[in-house]
């Protein structure tokens, strides 16, 4: 059926329009932003008429999101006529199922090779936005002009957030082509009058975030807390074009925990006055809560500490809500044949494994479970990742979850505990929320048991009724901790 399927679409989108085309939507690229033939994924993307959100930016909804169209095509000419018609690529709903009303619609085609969200990296081509009405039982011609590229967005410049890039040698080596990495950097009130060193605090966003959490820091108040205005913390920027790189070295994204550590952390303590290894610390939530602690337990001796909250999982057999390890793994539906839920509030399912998988592979790479194995899945013979599951059936395929292993956390600490212990004491925390959003505490109590079975002081705890979010003591704990070695380091100073 899939292989039918892409049949039909490439016959719709090369084939001359016919005269009395129905419900179908009509794409040109104009001559006036690209000269030469596009390959790639088109999108047509709706948003309701009174949505605050432009469809490009209600396309990459999470929870009830709005329409999305899409085709692949390859050598399409400037001008030439690109038909997303029946056949399409669709989700939720497909296109001759479409509510009738008003919408907003936008016709976006995907360029940048390193944004992870299709019309939001600088380069991605976008139409105006129209609002029309549509309804499949009277059909619709619709033509939308791609005549505008992306901007790229400015970094805004304060006196306590800098901004920072270099080109990695090892990442510009692993994509053939220059490289750029880059991090937010807030600085102490009084810092360019200073000749003084400071620790430093990495923040690692969580998934979708960038290096423009720096001014989330200091709006949220979490750089101005007490004893944290001395602190220099440094927002490295984890997104690639498959989603985050979590900063692990992977065959997909490339050595992104090389770049992080031996390029980019060292530059800026060169031009921030960063106090080095002894005086730099990690954290961060979610996605970011996974990287930190990934990044503790690889480069032991490169940070002083890490305060990883409501991490991504940190032990596979509890993969959210299924062990990929298990015989018979399925993503989609448990041992008793029901939806496997992927995200809750107050106890209920909000959205399950199968529809959030289904609105993913119409949005492309750049996706959680997209990102989940680009970082933790071999490279194919494509070129791609290789999937852990079967996307119309869900069914794990054994061999790659086997490969996953050489993340799982878990078992990463077990097999290097007797190389990476003895530099750990003192310097791992982890903080779950006992209700967290999207089932990630239940990898929690695995990796409790085996820092305690090793004899670790490794502080592993679940809140109770938290949700997935920042844990503000544990937040404090580091920063008291912070403080604490360096008015230490003071006065032992000669």
């Amino acid at each position: 059926m899939p292989r039918i399927r892409l049949i039909a679409v490439l016959v719709w989108a090369l084939a001359p329009l016919a005269p009395a085309q129905e419900t179908a939507f009509e794409i040109v690229i104009d001559g006036s932003v690209r000269e030469e033939p596009y390959s790639g994924r088109i999108y047509v993307a709706l948003a309701r008429a009174k949505s605050p959100r432009t469809p490009r930016h209600a396309m990459h909804k999470w929870f009830n999101p709005p329409p999305v169209f899409a085709i692949d095509v390859t050598d399409i000419e400037p001008n030439q006529r690109i038909i997303v018609g029946p056949g399409c690529l669709s989700n939720p709903v497909a296109l001759g199922e479409l509510e009738p009303g008003e919408y907003q619609i936008q016709a976006i085609a995907r360029v940048n090779p390193d944004s992870p969200k299709a019309g939001f990296g600088a380069g991605d081509l976008v139409s105006a936005t129209r609002t029309i009405r549509l309804d499949p039982e009277k059909g619709w011609n619709v033509e939308l002009r791609i005549d505008h590229a992306i901007e790229p967005e400015p970094f805004e410049v304060t006196d306590r957030v800098r901004y920072f890039e270099m080109q990695s040698e090892s990442l510009s080596a692993f994509h053939g082509r220059p490289y750029t990495i880059r991090a937010g950097v807030v600085v102490p009130d009084g810092f360019d009058e200073s000749d003084q060193s400071y620790p430093v605090a990495v923040m690692v966003t969580g998934f979708g975030g960038d290096h423009r959490f720096a001014h989330q820091m200091m709006r949220w108040g979490l750089a101005t807390m007490p004893k944290a205005e001395d602190v220099i913390w440094v927002v490295p920027d984890p997104t690639c074009y498959r989603g985050h790189s979590v900063f692990a070295d992977s065959a997909n994204n490339g050595p992104w925990g090389h770049a992080l550590v031996h390029e980019l952390l060292p530059a800026l303590d060169a031009e921030f006055r960063g106090a080095g290894p002894e005086h730099r610390y990690v954290t961060g939530v979610s996605s970011g809560g996974w990287s930190s602690l990934w990044l503790q337990l690889n480069y032991p001796e490169q940070f002083a500490g890490c305060w990883s909250h409501v991490p991504d999982p940190v032990e596979l057999h509890h993969f959210q809500t299924v062990d990929i390890y298990a015989d018979g793994a399925n993503m989609y539906v448990d041992e008793n044949g029901d939806d496997r839920g992927i995200a809750r509030r107050n106890g209920k399912v909000t959205l399950n494994a199968r529809d959030f998988v289904a609105r993913e592979e119409v949005v492309g790479p750049g996706g959680q479970i997209h990102s989940f194995e680009a970082v933790w899945s071999p490279r194919g013979q494509d070129g791609a990742p290789l999937r852990l599951f079967d996307r119309e059936t869900g069914e794990i395929d054994p061999e790659v979850a086997k490969a996953w292993r050489a993340y799982d956390i878990n078992l990463v600490v077990r097999e290097k505990w007797d190389r990476i212990g003895p530099h750990l004491g003192g310097k791992v925390h982890v903080y779950a929320g006992g209700e967290d959003n999207f089932y990630l505490e239940r990898a929690i109590p695995a990796l409790q048991a085996t820092f305690e079975e090793l004899g670790s002081d490794a502080v592993v705890e679940i809140i109770p009724g938290m949700g997935h979010t920042l844990h503000m003591v544990g937040h404090a704990d580091m920063l008291n901790t912070m403080a604490e070695r360096w008015e230490r380091r003071d006065s032992e100073s000669p």
